[in-house]
């Protein structure tokens, strides 16, 4: 198979993470990959591993202008698109009283209305493509919300929830999309990367507060390896049909099932008063 054969990846977030794990295992495969950051820079040693076949392009998924031009660039270098990465993104916490409004909207922007404007600008590319394949980063926040997380868990639970729409009307014209959830790695997501507000309101102090400070303290010793969780992914890519869903790591695993066993029981306990809410001849 040709350069010009093989696959063209497009990930967003590569600097570190997931993203730059992922983005080498694509390069050593030989397939090409438009490689993107807020830092150009910081995706130099990519570069190195294969330039031919490597676009490190500068993007803020939050400026629709940098998106437009990732696209047309990456467009004008390979001809295609055939996975979308969206990758980019951060956590934030706090407790839901002590959320502080420019932090809050500032995760939205990244997490969901920037997702969702590269996934529309990719989207002309792959329908006339007949093809393509969209992973969307969420975590088992997109599941579970945790004390001290309820804002980055509402933007992965928008992206679930966006995720859903998005396969049944792509669906027709060959498009997959898989939602990726992983549990703790070790990435700098609960260090360099993470934002906090501080917990001082002493009644949050054993839920949102605890939360805070374990979060901080697990970083660097988690139990996720992101290499494989990038390896993980592209096996997801490879398969006939591809998963709506693949969570990673044993801690997720366990958090997500245990969560929509919990739930299904929950919902199918109440079945009757359910039911009792419809007009009796409906």
């Amino acid at each position: 198979m040709s350069s010009t054969d093989t696959p063209v990846w497009f990930i967003t977030g590569c600097s570190t993470g997931f993203g730059h794990e992922l983005a080498k295992l694509v390069i050593e495969r030989g397939w090409r990959v438009v490689a993107t950051a807020r830092d150009r820079e910081r995706l130099s040693s990519l570069v190195d591993l294969g330039s031919d076949r490597v676009a490190a392009l500068s993007l803020d998924v939050t400026d629709r202008v940098q998106i437009d031009a990732a696209i047309k660039a990456a467009e004008e270098r390979f001809g295609r698109i055939d996975v979308l990465v969206n990758n980019a993104g951060y956590g934030y916490q706090s407790s839901i009283e002590e959320g502080e409004d420019a932090e809050i909207r500032e995760q939205f922007d990244a997490n969901v209305f920037g997702l969702f404007a590269m996934t529309r600008a990719v989207l002309p590319i792959m329908r006339r493509q007949g093809s393509g394949h969209i992973l969307n980063l969420t975590s088992q926040a997109g599941f579970i919300g945790f004390p001290g997380s309820g804002y980055y868990a509402a933007t992965k639970h928008a992206v679930e929830g966006f995720s859903d729409s998005l396969a049944a009307e792509v669906a027709p014209f060959g498009v997959q999309v898989t939602c990726v959830a992983p549990g703790p790695f070790r990435t700098d997501w609960a260090g360099r990367s993470l934002r906090q507000t501080p917990n001082r309101i002493a009644e949050y102090a054993d839920t949102a507060g605890a939360r805070l400070k374990s979060t901080s303290d697990i970083s660097g010793h988690q139990a996720g390896d992101p290499v494989r969780a990038g390896e993980a992914m592209i096996r997801a890519t490879q398969m006939p049909e591809a998963p709506r869903h693949l969570v990673l790591g044993k801690v997720a695993y366990e958090g997500v099932t245990g969560k929509l066993r919990q739930r299904l029981a929950e919902i199918e306990g109440l079945r009757d008063e359910s039911l009792s809410a419809d007009f009796p001849d409906a």
